[in-house]
């Protein structure tokens, strides 16, 4: 949910700040790590945040509700964590701020599924179209479409191709990331 529609280093800064915040130390040897480990925050903790609270830490009020909103079905989640990949994902829909992105995210990561691909990111779209057919920009309907000969396998055949150092070309200067927190 973080990782929605910015950077991912906002994205990690962002889960950094939030675990601070709200995390627990974790347990274990003390004092050998130059900074404090933390566990993930309390999902009924997190749900109980106002959406306002998230914004010094760079949380728009949309990802914020989100968090919320997922941290409040927490046992839920651990329940549909015994489906299918399919079930889980027609389940993830249903949520309000969980797209095709998010879903693509956490069937990879949390299932392990080797078919899931995040459709709606920025750059991937890019990425797979540049190393497939050499063209520089692409759409989600042709990543997919380039992707088909490799059904099942999908997510897979992404990461390797992001892992081998693949990229599409990048035309004009970078977008200087404006961190929400100081507006």
């Amino acid at each position: 949910i973080l990782g929605q529609r910015i950077t991912a280093g906002e994205a990690l800064r962002q889960w950094r700040d939030l675990t601070r915040a709200l995390g627990e130390p974790a347990p274990g040897p003390v004092g050998r790590l130059p900074h404090e480990l933390r566990l993930p925050p309390d999902p009924a903790r997190l749900a109980t945040q106002p959406t306002w609270w998230f914004h010094p830490l760079g949380i728009e009020v949309k990802r914020a509700a989100t968090l919320k909103e997922i941290a409040g079905r927490a046992p839920r989640l651990h329940e549909w964590s015994q489906l299918t990949p399919a079930a889980a994902a027609a389940k993830l829909a249903l949520l309000p701020g969980v797209g095709e992105w998010t879903i693509g995210c956490v069937l990879a990561t949390a299932f392990g599924d080797p078919d899931a691909v995040a459709v709606g990111d920025f750059h991937l779209k890019n990425v797979v179209a540049h190393a497939l057919t050499g063209r520089p920009r692409g759409t989600d309907e042709e990543m997919l479409q380039l992707l088909q000969p490799y059904a099942g396998q999908r997510g897979r055949v992404v990461m390797w191709l992001l892992a081998d150092g693949h990229r599409a070309p990048a035309f004009g200067p970078r977008q200087r990331v404006l961190p929400m927190q100081r507006w």
